[in-house]
């Protein structure tokens, strides 16, 4: 059976429409509250003597496209109660129809909320005029802050590791739940008396997740004794491809010797690969240098007189911490361990460079893309470029 549709429905539950009206892109809306009573904040007390009448102006949801404004006729009482200290108090609403003091109507409010935290300030600002909500980015971010996060569940395991506030400036601590998949908390601070404090009043914890400095294990130690600390794989697998990088960078003069890409051509190479090259041969003949002084036996202090160098870049070559940089002009320039070139093979660059002279650029460019001539009928892959 088919009921007509009341203008109550519209409105929040527990107010009656008076009028309405629109004015430009807003819809006014007048309503006044069914009740004939209202409870006194103070003593709960029950009272309907009527002391005056005033307007509360609100925001409610879009309504055909229009943006809804309340005009709530809204009442003040006289408490009953000859102890109470309250004389007269406003009328109170549903809370979950209109919170006291408020400007946005439950609904709504609730609906800024979720856009807040799905979306944030400004996205969220940007998003909610296009629905006719138009609210600030900052009142989106108060009305998060307001209502708070959940009362997590106590959790048994734990990961606990830093983050930054601003980087390399103020750091903080997130403490995750594990076995639910979400965080917990936030600390100011990444000192240890900071996180022992916050893991003293969860006693229950059994297993926390770390990484290896040693503040965090400190802290655990003293407020969980009995709580079992344990590495978390990222921190493992991350300081594995430090080192693993590290012996590279130690061993690269070694694995260039052996895939044969120590050699060079000068002559292939333009004006900026050149300097860098120079600048790579410098610092070969300097880590030589400083090498063949320390095996003789000679101290840090007489290398620095001898050579000129600083204190920290000879003990930097002295512990294998200055490898050799990466050169550009070796990419494409040495043998390709993966598929070697077959006789005849030729680079592309004096190809180029050549046809340049000859034509215009976009010729050589078209004629550069063609694939290689084979050397003596035999087929020529191109060339791999690490």
């Amino acid at each position: 059976m088919q009921r007509a549709l009341r203008p109550s429905a519209l409105v929040p539950r527990g107010f009656d429409v008076e009028s309405a009206f629109c004015d430009g892109a807003t819809t006014v809306i007048t309503v006044r509250a069914t009740s004939g009573t209202s409870l006194c904040p103070s003593c709960g007390t029950s009272s309907g003597r009527i002391h005056s009448r005033y307007q509360r102006r609100l925001n409610d949801l879009p309504l055909a496209g229009r943006q809804v404004r309340l005009v709530v006729v809204a009442r003040r009482f006289r408490c009953v109660t000859v102890l109470c200290g309250r004389r007269i108090f406003t009328e109170r609403f549903d809370e979950g129809a209109l919170a006291p003091w408020a400007r946005r109507t439950t609904r709504l409010d609730l609906i800024v909320h979720h856009l807040g935290l799905a979306l944030g300030g400004r996205p969220a600002a940007s998003f909610s005029r296009r629905l006719m909500l138009p609210v600030s980015n900052d009142t989106l971010l108060r009305v998060v802050r307001k209502r708070g996060c959940p009362p997590f569940a106590a959790p048994s395991v734990i990961g606990i590791d830093d983050w930054a506030w601003r980087r390399n400036q103020r750091y903080g601590t997130i403490i995750c739940d594990l076995e639910r998949r979400r965080p917990i908390t936030l600390l100011p601070d990444r000192e240890p008396a900071t996180a022992q404090a916050w893991l003293a009043g969860q006693p229950q914890i059994a297993v926390v997740a770390r990484d290896r400095g040693g503040g965090y294990a400190l802290a655990v130690a003293k407020a969980l004794p009995h709580a079992t600390q344990v590495a978390d794989r990222w921190h493992l697998m991350e300081n594995a491809s430090h080192a693993f990088l590290d012996a590279v960078r130690k061993s690269m003069r070694q694995v260039r010797i052996a895939v044969g890409s120590a050699t060079i051509n000068p002559n292939l190479m333009t004006a900026a690969e050149r300097i860098q090259y120079e600048g790579y041969l410098r610092r070969e003949d300097t880590n030589a240098a400083i090498l063949k002084q320390a095996e003789t036996g000679v101290s840090i202090k007489e290398i620095v007189r001898l050579t000129g160098h600083s204190r920290g870049l000879i003990r930097r070559v002295l512990r294998g911490q200055r490898p050799s940089r990466r050169i550009p002009v070796l990419r494409g320039r040495g043998p390709d361990l993966r598929n070697p070139p077959a006789r005849g093979f030729r680079h592309r660059r004096p190809r180029l460079r050549a046809h340049c002279r000859s034509g215009s650029m976009g010729r050589a460019r078209r004629r550069f893309r063609r694939p290689f001539a084979p050397a003596e009928g035999r087929p020529l892959a191109p060339p791999t470029y690490s």
